[in-house]
């Protein structure tokens, strides 16, 4: 049986046609600048209404930004990264027990993005992991590297913390009271992708992950910092954003461009490859609870501006982002009100 991850060890001397890009679809990369306004936010401030002004202007302008002073020790963040090249250097065979293409397992190993739906695939592969309550999930998780466990765990908890932090900062940018979010989201799941793109013959082909907007409510990325890759859409450029030491990059997601009534963005990111080197990213996620219903809050509508999005639950959002390629356009979209 052909081995479905790219990261077995097998080198391909072309990209395989089934990871070729339409010739308009590809990532242009020569086109690529750096992106030289990436906002970085010191979290280490002691002034709560500065830190709200930076952040506000952050989600309006760019939907995302970057954390240093974060709380995440280097050491955690540094193990992080070794656990995960460690994973994917594991034999093929002990990789995949984890392997699955059911979205709906809570441990499970994957390439690409959506294999059952994508007509082009995505030069990646990933664990992607549940991570609270982690004592329910933890349980789960690779055994092999030994240390898997623990590392990863104890990266969880602190990605956590920090991940409700920026939801109260977030909130009281917006205007509102700081546990607004946490208490609208009600007990927000917890998860992780840990992507791994390895050296790619044909970079200008293909795409790590094309174009997308994230699902859920927050998105913090720890990223190789010697290995850049991410790419955000900018004024209708894609613009390449190096990697800031010791720095986690924060995605506004598709709920809290919703919860905030359009105010704040979701950003268009996407990852590229390169022929070179092998690229880890560590992608955490917030995410509503199932019922959590998702509406513009009375503040942000008093002024006599209606709601952009109708009410919904994060469990409808959810289903639909799943039934659709990665790359189909906004699934915000679906859920505005005419």
């Amino acid at each position: 049986m052909e081995i479905p991850l790219i990261s077995t060890g097998f080198p391909y001397p072309t990209l395989p046609r089934s990871y070729i890009r339409p010739e308009p679809e590809r990532p242009k990369l020569s086109e690529v600048a750096d992106y030289l306004n990436a906002p970085v936010i010191d979290l280490g401030r002691p002034d709560p209404k500065f830190l709200a002004q930076q952040i506000s202007q952050a989600c309006k302008e760019h939907g995302f930004f970057q954390v240093i002073n974060h709380g995440v020790s280097r050491e955690t963040t540094e193990k992080m990264l070794k656990v995960a090249n460690e994973f994917f250097n594991l034999p093929a065979e002990e990789k995949m027990k984890y392997y699955s293409n059911d979205p709906s397992k809570t441990v499970r190993l994957s390439t690409s993005s959506n294999l059952h739906k994508e007509k082009v695939h995505n030069w990646r592969d990933y664990l992607r992991l549940y991570c609270y309550p982690l004592d329910k999930h933890v349980k789960e998780w690779p055994t092999d590297p030994p240390p898997f466990k623990e590392i990863v765990g104890d990266y969880c908890t602190e990605i956590r913390q920090l991940g409700l932090r920026l939801e109260e900062a977030i909130s009281e940018s917006l205007g509102l009271d700081k546990d607004y979010i946490d208490k609208t989201l009600g007990e927000q799941g917890q998860h992780m992708a840990i992507n791994y793109y390895p050296p790619c013959p044909e970079p200008e082909l293909t795409y790590g992950l094309p174009a997308h907007t994230d699902p859920n409510t927050l998105t913090i990325l720890l990223q190789d910092a010697k290995v850049a890759g991410l790419q955000l859409l900018k004024d209708g450029k894609w613009l390449a954003l190096k990697p800031y030491p010791n720095a986690l990059v924060v995605n506004i997601g598709d709920q809290l461009q919703a919860l905030s009534n359009g105010k704040y963005k979701s950003t268009w990111h996407r990852a590229v490859v390169n022929a070179d080197k092998a690229r880890i990213s560590i992608a955490s996620f917030l995410c509503p609870s199932a019922t959590a219903v998702i509406k513009a809050p009375k503040e942000l509508t008093e002024d006599g501006s209606k709601a952009f999005y109708k009410d919904y639950t994060y469990e409808e959002y959810f289903e639909k982002f799943w039934s659709r390629n990665l790359d189909q356009g906004h699934c915000l979209e679906l859920f505005k009100n005419m």
